[in-house]
């Protein structure tokens, strides 16, 4: 494979090795500088923050260096007494995004029972509307990555009984087009992230078999440039997150053996930075919590043994939906 317009280079000074230790050390110490600049301006989505950080930690065997209660007591304040759905952050609107992640973490930490479990589910059965599609919050915007949070929420909660679910399932398959990829709604453009949202939606509720395997295998595979990194849509740079948004939905597919993943696991390790720890989006920019999680993901699904193995549908431990017995369709080849 020759040199690509959209790629970067990986040398020999891009580390070749996982930085275990530097990125659990990265994850507890993002978590305490409250005063630091970049904490202070991720508010915003502090939820998901506080998600992706508790997951690397706990696929890194070091769950028990966060404080738990500090961390139960922040997703209380959360919840929103009038709709029960959760905000990133205490003062702030609550939004599906957010409740998904705040469920996460509670069922990671099985600590359930500090919220209150019947209104989140009357939450996310309100969001839905008339043809099946999910608004992520009161002020109506729709996209297929809110059908994906509601499921995998309700998925959790063991009460997918709440929504309709048929007609969750029709309003992804309208949003497939002709590449066999999905998009954010009806005759949006395929993107990897959307696919990701769209076949996790329809592993959980069993209905797998609407997608042709083949057809979306070759779209996701096609992803991958010659540097092992793997982009979003056609023409674009590679970025760690796709490790998991395209290695996990080609998992679910049943054919994860269809991309190099000896080229895979170097571009993902040339992401993490040796002096703090920590992954990039690609290799030499800043780190941060977001693909510092993707990057170890996507590690945890090309077995990389020093991590706990990895749910390629929910993004959480797979001893943490043994534990509580959710099972999800994967296809085979």
């Amino acid at each position: 494979m020759g040199s690509h317009p959209k790629d970067v280079v990986i040398t020999d000074e891009h580390p070749k090795t996982l930085l275990y230790q530097k990125h659990a050390d990265y994850i507890v110490g993002y978590s305490k500088k409250k005063d630091d600049y970049e904490f202070t301006m991720t508010e915003h989505f502090r939820m998901s923050g506080m998600y992706w950080g508790i997951t690397a930690l706990d696929l890194l065997n070091q769950l028990d260096r966060m404080d738990s209660t500090e961390i139960l007591d922040f997703i209380c304040k959360c919840q929103d007494k009038g709709s029960g759905g959760f905000s990133p952050s205490i003062g702030h609107d609550a939004h599906l995004l957010y409740t998904l992640s705040a469920v996460q973490i509670l069922v990671i930490l099985e600590a359930l029972d500090k919220v209150d479990v019947e209104a989140i589910v009357k939450y996310v059965a309100g969001l839905q509307n008339e043809d099946g599609s999910f608004s992520g919050d009161q002020w109506g915007e729709v996209d297929t990555r809110f059908s994906f949070c509601a499921v995998n929420t309700l998925a959790l909660l063991k009460r997918l009984d709440a929504i309709n679910t048929e007609k969750a399932v029709e309003f992804v398959m309208r949003c497939q087009n002709v590449d066999g990829g999905f998009g954010t709604r009806p005759g949006s453009e395929s993107h990897a992230g959307q696919i990701y949202c769209c076949v996790g939606l329809l592993s959980i509720t069993g209905q797998l078999h609407r997608v042709n395997g083949d057809l979306l295998g070759w779209w996701l595979c096609e992803r991958q440039l010659p540097s092992g990194g793997l982009n979003g849509r056609p023409e674009k740079l590679p970025d760690v997150c796709y490790s998991w948004w395209v290695l996990a939905s080609l998992t679910m597919l049943g054919r994860l053996h269809w991309i190099n993943a000896d080229k895979m696991r170097v571009f993902i390790l040339a992401t993490q930075d040796a002096e703090t720890g920590g992954f990039t989006d690609r290799p030499g920019d800043m780190v941060d919590l977001y693909h510092t999680l993707f990057g170890l993901a996507g590690l945890s699904l090309l077995g990389e043994s020093s991590l706990k193995p990895i749910n390629p549908v929910f993004c959480m431990p797979q001893y943490v939906l043994d534990r509580i017995s959710v099972t999800v369709q994967i296809m085979s080849t």
